[in-house]
C-alpha cells in the first residue's frame, strides 16, 4: 500500500506532497504547491477526494483541492473567504460542510461544500469563549464539539447536517477538569468516548459521550508528560490508531511523543511510554493501516516516520525528510498508485 502525505508549511507559505511506502517507511517528495501567507490547518473529505487548506495569514481563505486517486497529486478547484484566522478546520461526517474554529477571533464557523467539493464562504459564525481551538463533528453527525482553550471548556452543539446550522446544547459547555486548557479532541470509533488534549498542562481527559444528547462527562484525567519533565508544558496533538487500541500525543517542550493503550470497554488509558521525535512536534498523523506515525517538527523543518509496533505500541524511528519552514499540519490519504 502507498500513501500520499500532505504537510502545510506556515513560514514557507506552501504545501508539500510526499509518497510514503508503507513497507519501507520511505518518504519521497513529488509536489510542492505555493499557497500564500501561513497555510496551516488541513482537512480531508470523508471520501478522501478533496483536501482543504486554511490560510491563517491575510487573506484568510479556505482553499479547496481535488486529490488524484492514483498519485495523490493536488489540483486547486476553489478558494473562499474565511471570517477570521482559523486554527482548525474539519468537514462534517457527510463532507457537505466545512467547520472551522478561530483562536484569535474567539469564534466557530460553518460553510457549505458544493457538489464539486469546493468549500464556500461561511454561512454561520458563532462567538465562543476565548480561544476556540478545534471543532469536530460526532460520528453520528448530529452533534459537534469545539474546544475553548482560554475558557477551559468544551463547547457542545446540536448540528443540523441538512442546513449546516449549529445550535448551542443544554448545557452549552463542559469543563473537563480544574485548570483545563482544551486544545484538540478525538472521538472513539464507536462514539462512546472523546479523548481531549489540554495544551497548558499536557493532560488528557477521557470523556464519556452521550450520543443521544450530545453531552460529555469526565471519566479520567491523565498526564502525557515524560518522567522528570520540568518547565511549562506545551501539548500539541493527539490521534487514535484506526483499530482504537492505541492513543498517541505530542508535547513540544520535550519534543516527545507519549503512547497509551486504550481499554475499549471503559475508554480508560494506560501509559505505554515516551519516545523522542522531531524538534517541537506540533502535528502528526497515523496511516490507515496503523503501521506508521508521521510527525512534523516545527523547529526541525522535517517530517519524521515512526513505525508502530502492533504488539506493544512502541514507536521506532524509520526515517525523516526536509519539508519546509514551520511545518504545522499533516494529513495522510491512501492512494492506488
Amino acid at each position: 500500500m502507498r500513501y500520499a502525505v500532505y504537510v502545510s508549511n506556515a513560514d514557507s507559505g506552501d504545501l508539500v506532497v510526499l509518497h510514503l511506502d508503507a513497507n519501507s517507511g520511505a518518504l519521497v517528495q513529488f509536489q510542492r504547491v505555493e499557497i500564500g501567507p501561513m497555510p496551516m490547518p488541513l482537512a480531508v473529505s470523508p471520501d478522501a477526494r478533496f483536501l482543504y487548506v486554511a490560510q491563517r495569514g491575510v487573506p484568510w481563505r479556505a482553499l479547496s483541492f481535488r486529490i488524484d486517486a492514483d498519485t495523490g497529486r493536488l489540483k486547486q478547484i476553489g478558494a473562499a473567504a474565511l471570517p477570521h484566522s482559523m486554527a482548525y478546520i474539519a468537514t462534517d461526517r457527510g463532507g457537505q460542510h466545512l467547520l472551522s474554529a478561530s483562536y484569535g477571533g474567539h469564534l466557530v464557523a460553518v460553510g457549505p461544500i458544493d457538489q464539486q467539493g469546493v468549500a464556500l464562504a461561511a454561512q454561520q459564525v458563532l462567538e465562543t469563549a476565548p480561544n476556540a481551538h478545534a471543532i469536530v463533528a460526532a460520528p453520528c453527525n448530529r452533534h459537534v464539539l469545539a474546544t475553548s482553550l482560554g475558557g477551559g471548556v468544551v463547547l457542545q452543539y446540536a448540528f443540523d447536517a441538512r442546513s449546516g446550522r449549529l445550535t448551542p446544547n443544554v448545557p452549552p459547555t463542559h469543563a473537563p477538569h480544574g485548570g483545563a486548557s482544551p486544545r484538540h479532541l478525538r472521538f472513539s470509533a464507536d462514539s462512546r468516548f472523546v479523548y481531549l488534549l489540554n495544551e497548558l498542562d499536557a493532560m488528557i481527559d477521557v470523556l464519556a459521550f452521550d450520543g443521544e444528547r450530545g453531552l460529555l462527562d469526565t471519566l479520567q484525567t491523565i498526564s502525557t508528560l515524560p518522567p522528570g519533565f520540568a518547565g511549562e508544558p506545551w501539548a500539541a496533538d493527539l490521534h487514535l490508531t484506526p483499530d482504537g487500541r492505541l492513543l498517541y500525543s505530542s508535547e513540544r517542550r520535550s519534543s516527545q511523543l507519549a503512547g497509551f493503550s486504550v481499554d475499549r470497554a471503559s475508554g480508560s488509558l494506560t501509559p505505554l511510554g515516551h519516545w523522542a521525535t522531531q524538534a517541537q512536534p506540533r502535528a502528526f498523523s497515523i496511516t490507515h493501516d496503523g503501521r506508521h506515525l508521521l510527525v512534523a517538527g516545527q523547529l526541525s523543518g522535517r517530517l519524521g516516520v515512526h513505525a508502530i509496533d502492533a504488539a506493544d505500541g512502541t514507536l521506532r524511528p524509520r526515517g525523516e525528510i526536509d519539508v519546509g519552514l514551520n511545518p504545522s499540519c499533516v494529513e495522510v490519504v491512501a492512494i492506488r498508485g
